[in-house]
């Protein structure tokens, strides 16, 4: 599987990342969709602290302890649950971040994590604490680089004017083309990559489409708009391919990317999300296509 550079770091990601959230809690179902990973060749691995309380992390580093130096593990943090795990709050000070890393790396049973990135943000925090936080845990060797996950373009500006994040995980795909207009171009011009999540936008974007299409529609898409939509893209674009294929490499068309975070709920998903990545790139006129039918949505909320 190729791989590409993530920002000015020095870590080579493949151009699929296995999204840790989906494996579950039984250890041996999720150590086979890990296992299978591995096999097709994946080397980047997200997974965070919020993640099922923590046992995603446990699960993900016991999996992964054999081939520790040769895979890329991610992390995130911010959120913190309560005492009684019924929800969490937003907590990105530089205290709770650099006692919540050290609880990762033993979950994780690791002595670094190779991205560790801030899970949220926004404009009321203190972002320079924050900022200062990650340094020091960079200068200190507990992480070797760091970056945020956020889909605000004020946040995102902040941080590429005052940090040294390598990357920025976002929200991406065919039906959600937000990042275009404010984040891409931003992020490719300073160097810092994106990694994509929601590739395939709860399954609209699969071959299974219109199985997936809620009265509640999506992003800016109302229901009737997807019935419609869908088959069209499908019959310009898939005729003679998957559209998990489409979508996929929808998202690895645009320089800024680096990967495509994808979670699998079973080997054979994995496996089908491999294949795509690994097909031939759209052409010129297909992304033409797309764009033509689909809508170049902007961040309304998100500030």
């Amino acid at each position: 599987m190729k791989k590409r550079k993530l920002g000015n770091s020095d870590l080579w990601v493949t151009e699929l990342g296995l999204g840790c959230m989906s494996i579950g809690t039984e250890e041996k179902a999720a150590r086979e969709i890990i296992e299978t990973a591995l096999d097709e060749g994946i080397n980047y691995f997200d997974t965070a602290d919020l993640y099922d309380f923590g046992e995603n992390e446990r699960i993900v580093g016991s999996a992964l302890k054999h081939v520790r130096e040769n895979v890329i593990l991610a992390s995130k943090v911010g959120n913190r649950w309560n005492q009684d795990k019924s929800g969490w709050s937003w907590d990105p000070s530089k205290s709770y971040i650099k006692e919540a890393v050290k609880q990762s790396l033993k979950r994780l049973d690791t002595d670094y994590i190779d991205l560790y990135q801030l899970h949220g943000g926004t404009l009321e925090d203190r972002i320079e604490e924050t900022i200062d936080a990650f340094e020091e845990l960079k200068s200190e060797g507990y992480i070797r680089y760091f970056g945020i996950s956020s889909i605000r373009p004020n946040v995102i500006r902040e941080y590429v004017k005052k940090s040294h994040i390598v990357s920025v995980m976002m929200q991406y795909s065919i039906l959600d083309r937000r990042p275009e207009e404010e984040a891409l171009p931003l992020l490719h011009e300073h160097g810092v990559s994106v990694v994509t999540r929601g590739p395939l936008a709860k399954g609209l974007l699969s071959d299974k489409m219109l199985e997936k299409v809620s009265p509640k529609g999506y992003q800016d898409y109302i229901q009737d708009e997807l019935l419609s939509v869908l088959p069209m893209l499908k019959d310009k674009l898939a005729s003679e391919r998957s559209f998990t294929e489409v979508a996929l490499q929808y998202n690895l068309s645009h320089p800024a990317v680096a990967s495509v975070i994808a979670g699998a709920s079973s080997p054979q998903q994995v496996k089908a999300n491999a294949s795509a990545i690994n097909s031939p790139s759209l052409t010129g006129d297909e992304l033409a296509i797309i764009k033509a039918i689909s809508k170049a949505n902007l961040y309304k909320e998100h500030r």
